[in-house]
């Protein structure tokens, strides 16, 4: 059975599988990180107690969701060396000087930092606390910077020369990292870490609010992320058609892919709403447009001529259902993101905001959009660039190990189950203390003792996550 599976097919799953569950983490806590620095930067300006509470409250989710991002990106990592040897050798030049970048700039400065940040609070002064906090927040930033140069890198590549061997050599570092579609990835990846953030902390907020709308944590939090929410989402969305205006100079396949533009326009292209992409026949099907609204778009002109995928070899052709549809669910979230926004502000207006039912249950459905439209986000990035995995040059089949699909099949299927049971429980305990509304005199993630005048005391040895409370 497993020999008449795909071994290239497989590997992409299993990469596919790890990634999935890997960046809702960094979305989460890249946002997390400077939500957390902003908490306590108000907390040390403003004095208010509500402001520490809340930032022991988030610190304890941040805590376990940065561990679990970084296991299940330490994994990834590997199956560069078993699945893709051949793509490791050819662009590890320089794909690996800018992981390796990313691991001594902002990995070294989040994990030096980490403890004090987590541990310290009653142990080193605000100022230096403070100042953990903010470099924890600056490494998660650095952190999306190397990755999203090297992942640009393979989506527009730039800087490079190639051997006689077929490796891709560095020629300009400057122009490898800030490639051409690497600024715009970048600003619209981070500003999606900020909503996922949001719409979580939203979440919670509006939770606990409909249970007890009196809750000044819970009102605190709310009111937070939907003033993110309404302000970052227009300008997300400037930054997605930057992006899309980014990638049809220089990925149009991509974009026509995300059009459903089979064929050419040259008088105009519609733009698809919906419709069943049909690619063995090169047509969609059952479409519904809205004439000549794609070229206005994209060309900023109602007669710009389009060219679609019949300009294009069918074998460099990307999966056009599954980049078409997961470009109208990321933007459909994003629509939904901007009514969010605005409709809190005009309940603020209204003055109806905490006392607003519909409002919090707006909120609460809208928790998991962020990580939704990222997932859909990262599908249309990575499924529309094949089939290749350095575009135009190097193609995923001639990428992977000359692996057996029988290797590559069980491989998987281990991860499956190791990845659901272990991913499952860390994900259930980050909502059980999510559903613990935010109090007076919140823990941190251990019971701090104070700092005695001989010394400093030692964390317990059995201290764990959410410690006892310490007596006064």
């Amino acid at each position: 059975m497993f020999e008449a599976l795909d071994a290239v097919v497989l590997a992409r799953v299993q990469f596919a599988f790890t990634m999935t569950f890997h960046i809702v983490f960094p979305s989460f806590t890249i946002g997390l990180a400077s939500y957390l620095a902003v908490l306590e930067a108000l907390w040390l300006w403003t004095g208010r107690s509500v402001f520490l509470d809340l930032f022991k409250y988030w610190l304890k989710i941040f805590s376990i969701a940065f561990g679990m991002g970084v296991v299940s990106g330490v994994v990834m990592a590997y199956q560069f060396g078993t699945n893709w040897s051949v793509f490791a050798d050819r662009t590890g030049p320089i794909i690996g000087p800018l992981m390796a970048y990313e691991v001594l700039t902002a990995f070294f400065l989040e994990a030096g930092f980490l403890g004090v940040m987590l541990f310290g609070m009653n142990r080193v002064g605000k100022g230096l606390h403070f100042f953990a906090t903010l470099m924890v927040a600056v490494g998660t930033l650095i952190s999306a910077f190397w990755i999203l140069s090297a992942n640009s890198w393979m989506q527009t590549p730039a800087g490079y020369t190639i051997s006689a061997e077929g490796q891709f050599l560095p020629a300009s570092w400057w122009e490898i990292v800030f490639n051409p579609s690497f600024p715009y990835r970048l600003v619209h990846m981070v500003l999606a870490a900020y909503l996922t953030t949001a719409l979580v902390v939203g979440a919670a907020g509006a939770f606990h609010l409909l249970r007890d709308n009196r809750n000044e944590g819970a009102r605190v939090m709310f009111s937070m992320a939907m003033w993110m929410a309404a302000l970052v989402t227009p300008v997300q969305i400037l930054a997605g058609d930057q992006h899309g205006l980014n990638t049809l100079e220089h990925q149009p396949v991509k974009v026509m892919a995300m059009e459903g533009h089979f064929t050419s326009h040259p008088d105009g292209a519609p733009l698809v709403l919906f419709g069943l992409p049909d690619q063995t026949r090169g047509e969609m099907r059952y479409a519904i447009e809205i004439p000549k609204a794609s070229s206005l778009i994209l060309k900023h002109s109602l007669d710009a001529p389009l060219n679609g995928l019949d300009t294009v070899p069918r074998e460099n052709w990307p999966h056009v259902g599954l980049v078409f549809w997961a470009f109208r669910i990321m933007v459909g979230l994003g629509v939904l993101m901007l009514v969010l926004g605005v409709f809190s502000l005009f309940l603020r207006w209204r003055g109806t905001f905490y006392e607003s039912k519909l409002l919090h249950r707006f909120a609460l459905a809208m928790g998991p959009a962020g990580f939704v439209a990222v997932l859909a986000g990262w599908t249309v990035t990575e499924t529309g660039r094949q089939p290749f995995t350095v575009y135009g040059l190097l193609r995923t089949i001639d990428s992977a190990s000359p692996l057996a699909a029988p290797a590559v099949t069980m491989s998987l299927l281990a991860f499956a189950v190791v990845y659901v049971l272990v991913f499952a429980m860390g994900i259930y305990y980050i909502l059980h203390l999510m559903a613990a509304p935010p109090h007076a005199d919140e823990e941190g993630p251990a019971a701090d003792e104070p700092t005695h005048a001989a010394g400093i005391t030692p964390v317990p040895a059995m201290a764990t996550v959410t410690g006892p409370k310490r007596e006064p």
